[in-house]
């Protein structure tokens, strides 16, 4: 019979790691649909609208999110909602701009449609698979690497079926694709590999609307990587110094381990150009360089809205993150067992004299060594190993 019923899974282990760990979710889906995957390549992305709501509505302001994203090496630039209705250019300037400086575009569109009744645009052109494959068509002519998709508003069987249709009709023109307000993630990203991250939680944009945010976001984020991201991907769009509209508990050092802490196959960066610019150095330079693609994933201490420490392996380097998600200081003992046998110089940064700063210092150890992280009132730790030369 051409029926199929919904999978459902309980994960059950001996300790909060291997939960952490798992890819039980993704395992359990069918395999790519996607022969060739050249063409799919996770990344770090700017992103203006966080910061400036009208930001997309303005090409001056997005060439400026662009040059972001060129000194900083990272691959991509998002230009959310309205860009159709931009001012002193069009999208295509900016295409042509950002491709002189070697930056991809990420597009935003509006999944409506009947099924909702938000403004914002494009609307009308995700809907349809005629005129989605259309736009599609159009998106891989003009070298748009991908698409943002929002505004499902339900689980219907019609909006989940929308959901594979959008992801098979990318796949053929080579789209990768990011979905919010959404559901929750499903395994898909096995079956879809261009499916780069979902929303599907509370994010940092939550700092524009939502005054209770700010007094939940420590323990929300510490909550985060038991629970939905061990699902799937999870756009979160993190990173976030300066203020918006809310001011944020959460310390410096504990914004900046969100890049290792949240898995997202696009890690959009929410802040405005001058918060990144101005760093120092050592945080600069983490950003510059931090990946998006993991190898291996190791929970190392932690519980729920409490604190979490985890490594990631990208190739033979190791990235240890750390938030602490509790208003008194926590100090964390970290055996580098995970870590192959021989010499490394290992950076840190972590809080400094005060949450809006940071402490920076090398040393050199090896493969087992034990090291402390500390970190402040909600505050957190990065952790770089280099094989030592």
């Amino acid at each position: 019979m051409p029926w199929a019923t919904p999978w459902r899974v309980v994960m059950v282990a001996e300790s909060l790691s291997k939960i952490v760990e798992s890819t039980l979710v993704t395992n359990l889906s069918p395999p790519s649909i996607v022969r060739d995957t050249s063409w799919i390549k996770p990344g770090r992305a700017s992103w203006s609208w966080l910061s400036d709501h009208d930001s997309p509505q303005d090409f001056d302001k997005l060439r400026k999110f662009v040059d972001l994203a060129a000194e900083m090496g990272w691959e991509y630039s998002l230009v959310d909602a309205n860009w159709t209705v931009m001012k002193n250019g069009t999208i295509h300037d900016l295409i042509e701009y950002a491709a002189s400086k070697g930056v991809g575009l990420l597009l935003w569109y509006n999944s409506g449609g009947v099924h909702n009744y938000v403004s914002e645009k494009p609307r009308g052109l995700m809907f349809s698979r005629q005129i989605r494959r259309k736009e599609f068509k159009l998106l891989q002519q003009w070298g748009v690497k991908g698409v943002k998709v929002d505004f499902f508003q339900s689980d219907k069987q019609n909006i989940i079926q929308l959901y594979h249709d959008i992801l098979k009709d990318a796949a053929d023109f080579k789209i990768m694709v990011n979905f919010h307000g959404c559901t929750l993630p499903r395994g898909w990203s096995r079956t879809y590999p261009h499916l780069m991250s979902m929303e599907s939680m509370r994010g940092a944009e939550c700092y524009s609307f939502d005054r209770a945010f700010t007094a939940k976001a420590p323990t929300h984020n510490t909550t985060l990587p038991f629970t939905r991201n061990v699902v799937g991907p999870m756009d979160y769009t993190p990173v976030l110094f300066v203020d918006n509209v809310y001011r944020h508990l959460t310390s410096y050092a504990h914004e900046l381990a969100l890049g290792i802490i949240f898995e997202s196959g696009w890690l959009h960066f929410a802040d405005r150009v001058g918060a990144y610019l101005d760093l120092p150095e050592a945080p600069k330079d983490f950003l510059r360089n931090v990946p998006v693609a993991w190898d291996e994933t190791r929970c190392l201490a932690g519980e729920p809205a409490k604190y979490i420490v985890l490594a990631r392996r990208s190739g033979t380097q190791w990235y240890i993150g750390g938030i602490n998600g509790e208003k008194a200081p926590r100090s964390v003992e970290i055996v580098l067992n995970f870590a192959d046998e021989g010499s490394y110089e290992m950076t840190m940064l972590d809080d400094g004299n005060g949450p809006r700063s940071f402490s920076s210092r090398t040393r050199s150890i090896r493969g087992g060594d034990t090291v402390t992280a500390r970190m402040g009132e909600y505050g957190g730790f990065v952790g770089i190993l280099f094989t030592a030369e």
